[in-house]
């Protein structure tokens, strides 16, 4: 078991926000209850992904379960405030877990600190087949929240906008555009400017 557990059951507030300009932003998710404040450091990707997985697991759990889940968020759990004050970063999330607690009715989601001392053994066996152990050491803390479903379509719906919130995609290659414009790769080498 981590040796410091940041658990919100539920928190008062839980989102995904910046913090910098486009280009440069650093990525946070934020759990408050009380003068209880957590920051936890991620990738964007990282939230994209876990926002379009929370909508996943809450379709499913609609398809099973009928009445539980809201279809969108509801408006009264909208959050576009800002990011709380101080943010100072608990840790840089690696593995993310998400599940749902039927017994209570609440998406789970568990945030576990980036870790880079995962080791792999390789053995030989005694019939000469490689055989590779993975050892990954306990990580020192973890950030539990445990949200209801319209908390979770709420959060989910301002991830996806902090997400899409940065430099707009090139529409030819994909790749982000700074305000300067960006060498697109498809336009063999010419510079394309934001539309």
């Amino acid at each position: 078991m981590p040796s410091v557990v940041h658990s919100f059951d539920p928190p008062e507030r839980f989102v995904a926000g910046t913090v910098g300009e486009p280009g440069a932003r650093t990525f946070f998710l934020q759990a408050r209850a009380g003068r209880r404040l957590v920051s936890v450091a991620l990738e964007k990707q990282q939230v994209s992904l876990l926002a379009e997985r929370v909508d996943e697991l809450l379709d499913e759990v609609t398809a099973l379960a009928e009445g539980v889940v809201p279809a969108v968020a509801p408006f009264e759990l909208d959050d576009n405030d800002p990011l709380d004050q101080p943010i100072e970063e608990e840790f840089r999330a690696g593995t993310m877990t998400l599940s749902w607690d039927p017994g209570d009715e609440r998406i789970v989601i568990e945030v576990f600190p980036a870790d880079d001392e995962t080791v792999a053994f390789v053995t030989e066996t005694a019939e000469g087949e490689q055989q590779i152990e993975v050892e990954e050491p306990e990580p020192d803390e973890v950030l539990i929240i445990r949200i209801t479903p319209g908390q979770a379509r709420a959060f989910a719906k301002r991830a996806q906008q902090v997400v899409s919130a940065g430099r707009p995609d090139c529409p030819f290659c994909g790749g982000p555009i700074d305000p300067a414009g960006h060498l697109c790769p498809r336009a063999n080498g010419f510079k394309r400017r934001d539309p």
